[in-house]
């Protein structure tokens, strides 16, 4: 433990450290760190163990380890690169070899033969038996004593080096406060959980003792690193639940309309709800039917019906006299509800207006004055929704569709189009998402799942192919579009590049098109025109074209009943959601359908197992499971949901057993303690909260 200097104030800034001057407070102010709590909080990634000395003949290689002896030989060469190789041997007899590339004339000055020399790092197999490269040395001059704890390995700061960056922390815990000060979580609950405090908690994974359980603190289990992730993800809780308090309790007012029209829409359809859709619209009616916005997150697997609930929410607001909007993250997407909604509503005798970038001279005019005026009950668009100038009559719902893709800022932009009212929100996701990613990250939406295909929907067969099975895969189109069915052929990036190792889309549609002289060959990609982009996918839509090579431009939001076989050119590159979103493109009328992932050989571990994934269930709740188990929370939202996945401490996966927990203390906090809830945001999250729930 350090040497107490006078306890400092968390927000004190880095100044009052010696050695932080201007330059270094800006170098420090980069990666976040202002305030004496940010060094507390700026935690170790690893450790090294320097309390032991291993003897030579004892390493493994893979096996981080120091060790001690004298130089026997010392070789410097030049015959490719610079290179300086140090024979180490002990008094077990042992002999190891230290080798350098990056190397100053006077570090060989130091390894002269017969000196004593104490080295760190991870030994491999070499040329002549166990070596370590640019392992961290010290020459010994006397005795020097082994270290009294686990040395820690801090997050690299550019500009900073580790020596000088452990300095620094070591003088951020000298002014830790007492445990009085520090501590925010009722000891009762520390207790149960066998948690530490947290000034304890701090100061064991800065300094861990000799003793310390080395393999706990590396896999993240230690109760020092429970203890700080557990008040972590109560913090990101809380703040997504006081955001959602302070939105409903600005009220909004209720949809009490009929459902003459719901009942309508209903009966005109080609097909009945299943008891998912059903109880999922139930929710939503009740919902709307209080005084406060609702605010819900609708979740459902590729091809489910979330647009048709979400349609007959619409219609409550309809009924009421007010109108609904429908923001997608693309024109490909928001065109496909534009069309449903066109084909459901506007037979009902509805206005639904359309409103995306490419809208524009008169027509943009027309539409802007019929939303400004109500003639245009249901709006449906991109991001253009949320422009300056877009002012809707009395906006009573806003649906987000896709809601990972868009920035927190656009969640609130289109909130705050409600005049005088706040609409109520539902947010849709075609991507399923973990429980336990639900429980953290959405917070504050309630949470629905439409756990149900519809019927003749046919399971997907799914199979994984090297890539020079190539021609075989060309043969199987030929086949299927002789029989008069479709396919989809997906490829990664738009053109050539040396540096990633895939077939472009252009040249597979060029090499396809050669292949396959009696099919109608077609190509799409996000560079493309919109109008040209629409025009080719209206042609597969309706049969003219027998496949299609895109890139994943059509990964939502595309509904070709006929297309039944897809192919995904390097599969191994993409994530299990989206390849699951790309495989939901098929299967969607009554013919046995198959998805192809095809790879280029090796595969590694990871690919390998989201491939055997994929082959094994076509359920996506399941495979989002997996996702976030071999990905983590960061990669499945998206890195523009700002402050929902950035832990400093905590990780979903492996903490999810603390949610419970993490739910009735929030629960209790913000009914009997607000005040200390604010606090404990405050430490962790800060002026992030603010958008954390937008």
């Amino acid at each position: 433990m350090p040497a107490a200097a006078s306890p400092a104030r968390a927000d004190t800034r880095l100044s009052v450290l010696t050695g932080v001057g201007p330059a270094l407070r800006e170098k420090l102010a980069a990666r976040g760190l202002s305030t004496l709590q940010d060094l507390w909080l700026h935690l170790p990634r690893s450790y090294e163990d320097r309390t032991a000395v291993t003897p030579i003949r004892l390493l493994q290689p893979g096996v981080a380890a120091q060790v001690e002896g004298r130089v026997e030989a010392v070789e410097r060469g030049f015959r490719y690169r610079p290179m300086l190789r140090v024979a180490l041997s002990d008094e077990g007899r042992g002999t190891l070899v230290l080798r350098f590339f990056h190397f100053r004339a006077a570090q060989v000055a130091q390894f002269a033969v017969g000196a004593r020399v104490r080295a760190y790092g991870t030994p491999r197999p070499g040329q002549f038996g166990l070596e370590i490269v640019h392992p961290s040395y010290q020459v010994l001059g006397g005795e020097v004593a082994l270290g009294e704890t686990l040395d820690p390995v801090y997050p690299a700061i550019e500009g900073i080096g580790p020596a000088s960056l452990r300095k620094l922390v070591l003088q951020a815990l000298q002014r830790l406060p007492d445990e009085a000060t520090l501590e925010l979580l009722p000891q009762a609950l520390r207790r149960a959980l066998h948690l530490p405090s947290l000034r304890e908690a701090i100061l064991t994974l800065h300094m861990p003792p000799r003793d310390a359980d080395v393999a706990a603190l590396q896999s993240g289990l230690h109760p020092a690193q429970r203890r700080l992730a557990l008040e972590e993800l109560l913090a990101h809780q809380l703040g997504l639940r006081r955001q959602r308090l302070a939105l409903q309790a600005e009220g909004t007012r209720a949809l009490r309309g009929d459902e003459k029209l719901v009942a309508k829409l209903k009966k005109s359809l080609p097909f009945a709800l299943t008891k998912a859709q059903a109880r999922v619209y139930a929710q939503l009616r009740e919902d709307l039917r209080q005084p406060r916005p609702m605010l819900r997150l609708v979740q459902g697997d590729v091809g489910s019906g979330k647009t048709v609930v979400a349609a007959m929410a619409a219609l409550l607001a309809v009924a009421d006299g007010r109108q609904a909007a429908l923001m997608a993250p693309t024109e490909l997407l928001a065109e496909q509800h534009l069309n449903n909604l066109r084909g459901w509503l506007e037979p009902l005798g509805l206005r639904v207006c359309w409103l995306a970038g490419k809208v524009t001279g008169k027509a943009r005019a027309q539409a802007l004055q019929d939303v400004a005026s109500g003639a245009a009950q249901v709006v449906v668009g991109t991001h253009a929704l949320m422009q300056e100038g877009v002012d809707f009559h009395d906006l009573a719902l806003a649906i987000v569709d896709e809601q990972h893709r868009f920035g927190v800022h656009q969640r609130l932009a289109l909130r705050d189009k409600g005049k005088g009212s706040v609409p109520h929100q539902l947010v849709m996701t075609a991507t399923p998402i973990p429980r336990t990613l639900a429980m953290s990250a959405y917070a504050d939406l309630d949470v629905s799942a439409i756990d149900e295909l519809p019927p003749g929907r046919t399971p997907v067969t799914t199979i994984a192919l090297a890539a020079e099975r190539r021609p075989e895969l060309v043969e199987r189109i030929r086949a299927a579009c002789a029989e008069g069915r479709q396919a989809y052929w997906v490829c990664t990036i738009i053109d050539e590049s040396e540096e990633v190792v895939a077939q472009a889309a252009q040249s597979t549609f060029e090499a396809l098109q050669a292949a396959l002289p009696g099919v109608r060959v077609a190509l799409v990609h996000g560079r493309m025109k919109a109008a040209e982009k629409q025009a080719t996918m209206r042609a597969f839509k309706q049969g003219e074209v027998g496949l299609l090579v895109a890139t994943t431009v059509i990964e939502v939001g595309v509904d070709v009943p006929n297309a039944s076989l897809m192919v995904i050119e390097n599969a191994e590159r993409l994530g299990l959601a989206q390849l699951h979103q790309l495989r939901g493109r098929v299967g969607r009328g009554s013919a046995a359908s198959s998805c192809v992932l095809l790879y280029q050989s090796p595969l590694s571990a990871m690919a390998r197992e989201r491939l055997d994934t994929l082959r094994q269930t076509n359920d996506g709740f399941a495979i989002a499971e997996k996702d976030l188990q071999l990905r983590g929370p960061g990669e499945l939202l998206g890195t523009r949901q700002t402050g929902l996945a950035a832990f400093r401490m905590a990780d979903l996966t492996r903490d999810a057993d603390l949610l419970p927990q993490v739910h009735a203390l929030a629960d209790r906090l913000l009914a009997e303690a607000p005040q200390l809830a604010d606090r404990i945001v405050d430490r962790w999250i800060g002026g992030a909260a603010r958008f954390a729930a937008a």
